[in-house]
């Protein structure tokens, strides 16, 4: 079967690599120059099981007041004329429901751990380095309302099949010693060992580079205007190619992997996919050699920023803002990441000067990505994971390419119109 993807992130990258693996011929088409350069790009680099709890939950409207009028607020909310936006955001508070945010994190907990079996599996065929780091992540709480909840969250965590423990302020600085001098006051935190970091893009470049060798062809800066569909098939892809000249390409069946741009090419053809863009901000931080800076991932629970080490850089991600398609870089947003990770790590020494990036997540209301088919025969979606690509990436990957093949899926996982 030809196939031809579009979007040459890490969904779509991972997707080419499946079903090439499957015996497909493949074609991946990205705006870009590179695979890799828009969301994937600069993420907090944690491949993070043990986080499959969505933004969506029971506690997250009263959280969402407290933050209101904050500019370094976690989730900052920026009114627009745009119907997308408030529609979205109706929906979010539907999925802070119990039931279905319990639903939610179930269907999130089961791909998490998928993947990160299938990312094992392709790293022991292909030997893709990408500063990766298994040394778990390290949840950690500064206030005691929320640390008297992280006994519940290990059992669920426990229930899920990952393991997990709460520790005290003192074993948080035995796993983390970086932390030792930290500005806040530190009342615990939840251990998940089985967790790892890496950086996204060089994960995704070298694995879009094992597709070249294996036959996956890469249309790399042509721009997709739109699907042209006939009796029930999408027939071609419509836009402009590399050299600006009017561009059509058919194949047997088609992959969107767009991120937070498929929901326009779905629209008219009748399908609504419930994503919208969530901006979010990262700083890389060049480290001196020899610094105490931290080997463990760190999340601050309390600001929703996530620590990584990336070999001699530290990557600082955090915060989520609704504000349209708009990539533009807020440095009070990244200034405010940057003054928290000094605080968590005082002892740490920068070797240069901080990149700061931001990018658009593309989120659906309960976190749950849209993964499957369409409404339409040969029209499959693997779109909308949120902040959890780097962690969904392959398992979504590999269903995908199973679901295309005919195949049943490999995990149980509410995927679209099977």
């Amino acid at each position: 079967m030809e196939v031809i993807i579009l979007g040459a992130g890490l969904a779509g990258v991972a997707g080419a690599w499946y079903l090439r693996q499957a015996g497909h011929t493949v074609t991946v088409i990205d705006r870009q120059p590179a695979a890799g350069l828009e969301t994937s790009y600069a993420n907090g680099g944690q491949i993070s099981a043990s986080h499959p709890e969505p933004w969506a939950n029971p506690g997250a409207p009263a959280q969402v007041l407290r933050w209101l009028g904050r500019e370094d607020a976690p989730l900052l909310f920026r009114p627009r004329l745009d119907w997308a936006q408030w529609a979205w955001g109706m929906r979010f508070l539907f999925e802070c429901l119990p039931e279905r945010s319990r639903r939610n994190t179930l269907a999130i907990a089961r791909l998490a751990l998928h993947s990160r079996d299938c990312l094992h599996a392709l790293l022991a065929d292909t030997g893709i380095e990408y500063d990766r780091l298994r040394k778990g992540i390290l949840h950690l709480f500064f206030s005691p309302r929320e640390f008297s909840q992280a006994g519940q969250r290990m059992a669920l965590l426990h229930q899920l099949g990952m393991r997990a423990e709460v520790l005290d302020a003192g074993a948080c600085l035995r796993i983390e010693s970086a932390l030792a001098g930290c500005g806040d006051t530190l009342q615990g935190g939840l251990y998940a060992p089985d967790d790892e970091t890496g950086d996204a893009l060089a994960f995704t470049q070298q694995l879009a580079e094992r597709c070249r060798q294996a036959g996956v062809a890469f249309l790399h800066g042509a721009t997709v205007s739109a699907l042209v569909a006939e009796r029930n098939r999408v027939v071609a892809v419509l836009g402009t190619g590399p050299d600006g000249a009017p561009m059509r390409a058919g194949a047997d069946a088609f992959l969107l992997a767009l991120g937070s741009h498929s929901a326009a090419l779905a629209r008219p053809l009748g399908d609504r996919l419930p994503i919208y863009p969530v901006k979010g901000y990262s700083l890389t931080l060049p480290l001196a050699p020899g610094t105490e800076a931290p080997y463990v991932s760190v999340t601050d629970e309390s600001r929703r920023i996530v620590c990584s080490r990336l070999g001699n850089r530290l990557r600082a991600a955090g915060t989520a803002e609704l504000t349209g398609f708009d990539t533009r870089v807020n440095p009070a947003r990244c200034d405010a990441i940057l003054r928290r990770v000094l605080r968590l790590f005082p002892r740490i020494e920068l070797a240069g000067q901080a990149e700061y990036w931001a990018g658009l997540r593309p989120a659906t209301p309960g976190n749950v990505p849209v993964i499957g088919r369409s409404r339409l025969d040969n029209l499959f979606y693997d779109t909308g994971h949120g902040t959890l690509g780097w962690t969904l990436a392959c398992g979504s990957g590999q269903a995908i390419a199973d679901i295309m093949g005919g195949k049943p899926p490999r995990v149980e996982f509410p995927f679209t119109r099977l």
